[in-house]
């Protein structure tokens, strides 16, 4: 006799109880997707290289007009808490201590792909989108390029803007945010 095998969804507020009695600690690279408790691949050095030097242009550009995370989680649902490489946040006094931000405190995220590629753009773009985050950018490490994807709606980003070695990007966003591609891959 066959049986099926049964999955258990998980809620943020389960995933955040997970962690407070242990199960899950601040060094584990996981994210709430849909319910899952997905296991992240490894950062590799030009990845972090990279999530560095975007932190460094963001800092420089936006100062305190923002709130930047890096690898922290965000609540766009009750069972989705993924963690963007590079969070954009509305400025807050709190700094998000009283809770995670939820998709009307995101103006922007950025992921940057190298082995992950085909999970950023196929799960976790859609999930932005139907969020209603307004501006995702893909560093895309193997081509060299980076995407804009802007104007979300329930089915994906309606925009997409590429840019590549010896180009720059502006965001649709914030305005005052240009970045040259080559500072980013160096």
């Amino acid at each position: 006799m066959a049986t099926g095998v049964a999955r258990r969804r998980f809620t943020l507020d389960d995933y955040h109880k997970m962690a407070e009695a242990g199960i899950l600690s601040e060094d584990d690279r996981v994210e709430l997707i849909a319910g899952e408790i997905v296991q992240l691949s490894p950062i590799g050095k030009y990845h972090a290289a990279c999530v560095k030097r975007l932190n460094r242009q963001l800092g420089l550009q936006l100062g305190d007009e923002v709130v930047i995370g890096i690898q922290d989680p965000v609540a766009l649902g009750d069972d989705l808490a993924p963690q963007p490489d590079v969070s954009v946040l509305r400025a807050r006094e709190d700094y998000y201590a009283e809770g995670l931000p939820s998709p009307e405190d995101i103006l922007l995220v950025m992921e940057v792909a190298d082995t992950s590629l085909a999970y950023d753009r196929q799960v976790k773009l859609p999930l932005y989108a139907r969020a209603g985050v307004p501006e995702t950018w893909l560093w895309d490490l193997p081509q060299q390029l980076v995407e804009r994807h802007s104007d979300p709606s329930e089915w994906g980003y309606r925009s997409i803007t590429r840019a590549g070695r010896g180009e720059q990007l502006a965001s649709t966003v914030l305005p005052s945010l240009v970045i040259r591609v080559d500072d980013v891959l160096a």
